[in-house]
């Protein structure tokens, strides 16, 4: 007598047929066959079986259990039985799977991790990419016959494996072939070995899966012990174009998701300057710690193979505004619970740290430091990306394409009542992703920013959104589209204030906001204008029906009252200067009428953050001027050294406002000017040839050019490929002293290097600098 059965995973068999013995009282009164069948220990194992088992999504207490961990693991037992009633048979049929074992699986992880562009990780375990075949080598006891053996492969990933969610895959080989989602194929029998060829779905989850090897017999599946070597790691594919990352160049793949340095930018667009970023996706652990992050946020395995939803879930996770993600962001200026901002040289020590600690958001971080862990993030799982700073970027807290600048009767910029700010520069992320759900002209690079600043669905994140979107106005489509629409298009409103608390609108700057977009250009360290990819020229056509279809997808229109035009126009210029040197600024005044004006000015100083939020003001000043007809005047403003120093605060940012009113036509007309300072030269020197396997030595000098000491000073050394982030301390550095901090390297890959090292306390931010050279074979 035989009663077949299905051989899935948490088949309810076996309790039906307990059940149904126990109705029937046949246990109380069992016949010879049965009494044979109660001793068989395959029975044992079905009346051990629990009366509800668990099921790879299930209910617990009225709500569905989701699978949102790839760290933990369901425990797979060695032997699964099909739960067959039949005679007792010879003890060998029941103890050995048709005298075929599995003696041990070669990943072949060396061959693989080339073929598959994943040979940079620092990761002894295989490491594969979505929808390109990689081969393993199953060793048995003996030869494998195609036409009476049934091999399954297994791969499981979370703690409930489940076919139908892209949780657990299955491929058969031998005489029941069976292929998912995944397809497999048997390359080569030789001897006791089998080369099995498997590809992954181009859709499927990616994360670390665990492998196992099943032999199938009538009684029951006899599966491999859990083995964290034949583990394998699968990703993102852009190499391929059924994934949804698919990248058609070569060259753009190299930079987007292969190397592992980059440059961002910051100052004010008139004066862009760079720091190097270590993002280190290669490095040891920082895949894991990748993987960590989205487990921390309990992202469903589900969506892990989706990359707009990878993205948008990994936009929320790297802040910890409100989920108690990665990083805490801080712009108070006090650092002392944690690392300023400006210390950090990459993603690698942020990364493993926040594992370290036991998933403990890591303090602190600003918009640069949020947009290059980020970048480490989606490059290390294959998804392409880059690093933009956008030069006065607006964040409009009122959500009305209008950044409100108020000013008081004197002209001085009012803090109480300005609520908008207009960052001096801010950065952000672009991925690049076929966009399943809009129409595919506005898939390719979409906006994607970590950095808090405003919620989407009830979580602070911003993205991904589609950057030709942006620029054709069609702000409809998911997600935070407005918002970013803002950052690069808004309008800065200068309002008067007089002493009554009247307001009116003085001045208009259409042109002033995103006024220069920039990214790293590829193979080199200089940045790429990409302004022209968010918005068209000011002023164009196209650039007002665009501002038009925004209009229609639900900005509010520009319905300021027409305003008396000036007939001047002016412009504050100022020379590039070091921290604690003396500014000269230029106020040009044109006269664009055929009469003569009279211009009386107004100049005020003040310290400010990059942000845009004001501090102390030093300086306010009256000028005046007589413009004679299409004749241009300068009036020079000194800026003494003592006047702005005792006031600075982070990052050494000057703010300057000129409000001007022509008295001829009774109008004004208003302007700003950032001035970053330069801080002090941080110097790096290698000492012999970056030769393969041999040392050479690098020294960081820096001297205090000031004459305040400089306290609790932090010197970083990073290098990806070359060196772990090295940091050394000094409580102290006095006027005029200097400090010399040497290491050694070995350098172990041939290629371009980039050492980087930053100097940074709390008097004294942004003191960075970088070594480029090439390893070459001794």
């Amino acid at each position: 007598m035989e009663v077949s059965s299905s051989s899935g995973r948490g088949s309810p068999e076996p309790i039906l047929i307990r059940m149904g013995l126990l109705c029937l009282g046949l246990l109380s009164r069992p016949s010879p066959l049965l009494q044979r069948l109660i001793t068989s220990r395959h029975f044992v194992h079905i009346m051990s079986c629990p009366l509800y088992p668990t099921q790879p999504c299930e209910l617990q207490r009225g709500r569905i259990s989701i699978d949102s961990s790839n760290s933990h693991e369901s425990k797979s037992p060695e032997f699964e039985a099909f739960y067959v009633l039949r005679p007792r048979g010879p003890s060998g049929e029941e103890t050995k799977a048709a005298g075929l074992s599995v003696l041990s699986i070669d990943m072949c992880v060396s061959e693989n991790k080339k073929a598959h562009n994943t040979d940079k990780y620092k990761c002894s375990t295989l490491i594969v990419r979505r929808n390109k075949e990689f081969t393993i080598i199953i060793k048995l006891d003996r030869a494998f016959n195609a036409e009476q053996d049934d091999v399954q492969i297994e791969f499981m990933i979370g703690s409930l494996p489940n076919e139908n969610k892209g949780t657990y895959i299955t491929l058969s080989i031998g005489k029941r072939k069976h292929n998912g989602h995944w397809k497999g194929r048997v390359v080569e029998i030789q001897g006791h070995d089998v080369t099995v060829g498997i590809t992954p779905d181009a859709s499927c989850i990616i994360g670390r899966f665990r492998t196992f090897v099943a032999v199938m017999t009538d009684l029951g599946k006899w599966r491999t012990q859990r083995n964290v070597d034949t583990d394998l790691y699968v990703l993102f594919n852009p190499w391929d174009p059924a994934d949804q990352v698919y990248m058609d160049k070569e060259e753009d793949r190299q930079e987007y998701v292969m190397n592992d340095v980059g440059t961002i930018y910051n100052g004010e667009f008139n004066n862009i300057t760079s720091r190097s970023w270590n993002f280190g996706q290669f490095e040891e652990g920082v895949l894991d710690a990748c993987l960590m992050v989205m487990d921390a946020g309990k992202v469903p395995l589900l969506f892990r193979g989706n990359a707009t939803e990878v993205v948008r879930q990994g936009s929320a996770l790297l802040n910890a505004q409100d989920d108690d993600g990665l990083m805490v962001g801080n712009w108070s200026g006090d650092y002392s619970g944690g690392t300023a901002p400006t210390a950090w040289t990459g993603s690698p020590e942020i990364l493993l740290k926040y594992v370290k600690e036991g998933c403990d958001p890591v303090c602190f971080a600003q918009c640069w430091v949020f947009a290059g862990v980020l970048n480490t993030l989606m490059r290390c799982l294959g998804i392409p990306s880059r690093v933009i700073t956008n030069f006065f970027s607006a964040h409009d807290n009122t959500g009305n394409l209008k950044t409100d600048i108020v000013l008081d009767d004197d002209g001085k910029v009012d803090r109480s009542r300005t609520k908008d700010s207009v960052w001096n520069y801010h950065c952000w992320n672009e991925v690049y992703v076929k966009r399943l759900d809009l129409p595919e002209k506005y898939s390719g690079w979409q906006v994607v920013d970590s950095t808090p600043q405003e919620t989407s669905d009830g979580l602070y994140r911003c993205g991904p959104t589609s950057v030709n979107a942006i620029k054709e106005g069609e702000l409809s489509y998911p997600f935070d589209a407005k918002f970013v629409f803002a950052e690069v298009n808004s309008d800065v409103i200068y309002h008067k204030s007089d002493k009554s608390g009247k307001m009116e609108i003085i001045y208009v700057d259409s042109a002033y906001i995103g006024k220069i977009l920039v990214t790293k250009k590829k193979g080199s360290s200089t940045y790429e204008d990409i302004t022209s990819t968010y918005k068209y020229q000011e002023g164009s056509l196209k650039e007002r029906e665009a501002m038009q279809t925004a209009v229609r997808r639900g900005v509010s229109t520009k319905d300021y009252l027409p305003l008396t035009e000036a007939g001047v126009d002016f412009e504050l210029q100022a020379d590039t200067i070091k921290m604690g040197d003396n500014l000269k600024l230029t106020l040009n005044i044109k006269n664009q009428t055929s009469h003569t004006c009279t211009l009386s000015a107004t100049i005020t100083g003040c310290v400010v953050y990059y942000t845009g939020i004001t501090s102390t003001t030093f300086k306010h000043e009256n000028k005046s001027a007589i413009v004679e007809a299409s004749k241009t005047e300068s009036l020079t403003i000194d800026v003494k050294a003592l006047e702005y120093m005792p006031y600075l605060v982070e990052q050494s940012n000057l703010l300057f406002v000129v409000y001007g009113h022509v008295e001829e036509r009774d109008a004004s007309l208003s302007s700003m000017r950032v001035v970053t300072l330069s801080p002090p030269e941080l110097a790096i020197k290698m000492t012999g040839s970056p030769r393969l396997g041999k040392e050479v030595m690098i020294s960081v000098d820096f001297q205090n050019p000031y004459n305040f000491n400089l306290q609790n000073v932090q010197l970083r050394i990073d290098g990806p490929g070359l060196i772990p982030t090295k940091l050394k301390h000094y409580s102290q550095i006095l006027p005029g002293a200097s400090v010399k901090y040497k290491v050694s390297l070995f350098p172990q890959s041939l290629g371009k290097k980039v050492l980087m090292a930053c100097l940074d306390c709390p008097l004294l931010r942004q003191v960075t600098n970088q070594l480029e050279f090439e390893v070459v074979q001794d």
